[in-house]
């Protein structure tokens, strides 16, 4: 049996807990504990589109990204001391983005855009994953309050989605890798898929072995495992969301 420096299984998530409504001044919100892994997100109403959607009668999601300076075991320095947004947190922030447009509505959305900012307290891991979790609970809070203010008739969500990491690590699939086994893993894999088993986006690196057909579906076996449970976890704290049919 291969056990894991936490004692998982390789099948294994790590404690997975999410605590709506965190954050009282924003619209919508979540603390995601993933281990020892934390994401505040929030999602915030703004009555206004980009230009390039103006006059479209849709509205838009945008997403950005940051690490606190001690999220890590090491200072790191903020993006803004820099002068410029790095480029994993660009590519963070899209994939947020991409994740919940593919699951809303914006037609039913309106002209308005739902601004989600995603930012990591402590990281061990799965920060990107955490966050599109995380963000998916805080824009559901956050579209249940239109409803109820009656800015909308129907939360215009189509699907749950949720994201989670896997790899291959000393020739073993593992679940939810923590920082400790993605810094020395294989292959590395990030999953986004929705309650409907649609698959959002596949991101896969072979980071020092190549990987065949087998290793890849026994990763999807993982994954699948994984995203399932997260989002039984999403639907229980949103008990109230009734999506579009």
């Amino acid at each position: 049996m291969f056990y894991r420096s936490d004692n998982r299984t390789p099948d294994q998530m790590r404690p997975v807990n999410i605590i709506p409504e965190y954050i009282s001044t924003a619209e919508g919100s979540a603390l995601i504990e993933l281990g020892n892994t934390r994401v505040i997100c929030t999602a915030s109403v703004e009555e206004t589109v980009p230009a390039f959607m103006r006059n479209t009668g849709r509205g838009w999601i945008s997403a950005e990204y940051g690490m606190l300076p001690r999220s890590t075991l090491t200072r790191s320095p903020r993006e803004a001391a820099r002068g410029r947004v790095g480029g994993r947190t660009h590519e963070i922030q899209r994939l947020i983005g991409r994740s919940l447009r593919a699951v809303t509505d914006l037609e039913r959305l309106g002209e308005r855009t739902i601004w989600i900012d995603c930012d990591v307290i402590q990281a061990d891991g799965g920060t990107r994953t955490a966050s599109i979790t995380g963000a998916f609970v805080a824009l559901g809070v956050a579209l249940e309050k239109l409803v109820d203010a009656g800015t909308l008739t129907s939360v215009p969500l189509k699907d749950f989605v949720a994201a989670v990491s896997v790899g291959i690590v000393d020739g073993q699939p593992l679940l939810d890798l923590s920082y400790e086994e993605d810094s020395r893993a294989d292959v590395d894999m990030n999953f986004v898929m929705t309650s409907g088993r649609k698959f959002v986006e596949l991101q896969a690196t072979a980071e020092h072995q190549v990987f065949d057909d087998n290793q890849l579906q026994a990763m999807i076996s993982l994954a699948r495992q994984g995203l399932n449970g997260l989002i039984a976890k999403q639907q229980a704290v949103l008990k109230a969301l009734t999506l579009l049919q």
